[in-house]
């Protein structure tokens, strides 16, 4: 049995919801796409930035590009609450249960854009009491836009 199925979700469009009960520290879904070389991620305009792109960075060399259907955890939304986690091993990227989750709770973890001049064009739409109005955190290791 999935973890996860997709469902409309509250905070934006689509989401992933917990298809059962989910224990912490649970591996959730892999965030599958394409290995690109930072500088690719840099120059291509398919990653303007005034676009939905699913882009990790996972290394100074590369980032993953995640904008294909078949990565389903690219559903997976922002919150400033969130459930979930995301740690790289090698060049792959995984989504853990950072608590007990129940069934029918939307997956969710922090995108953790930087802060830099652009932060307020992605405000946050998590509707948690712990928002910070826009999808940033100080110091963050992802690069992940939608």
């Amino acid at each position: 049995m999935k973890l996860y199925k997709i469902k409309k979700s509250k905070i934006d469009k689509n989401g992933l919801y917990a298809n059962c009960n989910i224990k912490k520290g649970t591996q959730i879904i892999e965030y599958k796409g394409k290995i690109i070389t930072a500088r690719q991620s840099e120059t291509d305009p398919k990653f303007d930035n005034n676009k939905a792109i699913y882009l990790f960075n996972i290394n100074k060399r590369f980032d993953l590009d995640g904008n294909f259907k078949f990565n389903i955890a690219r559903l997976i939304n922002h919150s400033c609450s969130p459930n979930c986690e995301v740690f790289g091993t090698g060049l792959k990227i995984w989504v853990y249960a950072m608590k007990n989750i129940i069934k029918g709770e939307e997956l969710s973890y922090d995108y953790g854009f930087s802060y830099d001049k652009d932060y307020k064009n992605y405000p946050c739409k998590c509707k948690s009491k712990n928002c910070v109005g826009y999808i940033v955190r100080e110091g963050s290791r992802w690069r992940i836009k939608n």
